[in-house]
């Protein structure tokens, strides 16, 4: 291997996902480190506000009348998230590992990147309308921080945010 790259996720990786950081592993074959945080730090109407640009009308509402998991189901529902992901890297035949973040997400690549010595991140969202605009998002905080190339793709897509 030549390198790592470290990859922040708020979700579980799908196979569109994989299949994109398969074609980063192509050209210099690399290490996966999976980054995926328990709780991802939304604020209810910015979230409430992306669902609405997104014409999700339905879950932006339902959003709003449902309790949220407690910390010890945002821990169990970032494991499973994380196990997934993991078998779907494995099974494309790339290297990987990964662990549950406790915390600020951003820090947790800064940190890694610093163990780890990578030569990229990659950090893959769902689309933010308010964070991205305002250039708030985890991709533009990490590559304020970082001193390595950031990538923001957004999952189960080939639509790289700008970061």
């Amino acid at each position: 291997m030549s390198g790592t790259i470290l990859v922040l996720t708020e979700e579980a990786l799908n196979s569109v996902d994989v299949a994109n950081l398969a074609s980063l592993a192509e050209v210099e074959p690399a290490a996966f480190e999976l980054l995926v945080p328990a709780e991802t730090g939304g604020n209810l109407l910015v979230e409430f506000l992306d669902r609405l640009s997104l014409l999700e009308f339905a879950e932006a509402f339902r959003n709003l009348s449902t309790d949220r998991p407690g910390p010890a189901e945002q821990q169990r529902e970032a494991g499973r998230d994380l196990a997934a992901s993991l078998r779907l890297l494995h099974e494309a035949g790339l290297q990987a590992r990964g662990t549950v973040v406790d915390g600020d997400p951003v820090a947790a690549v800064v940190d890694a990147a610093a163990r780890t010595g990578a030569r990229q991140a990659v950090v893959i969202t769902t689309p933010h309308a308010v964070e991205d605009t305002l250039r708030t998002d985890w991709a533009n905080e990490a590559q304020e921080r970082l001193h390595i190339p950031v990538l923001h793709l957004y999952s189960g897509s080939g639509f790289i945010g700008d970061a």
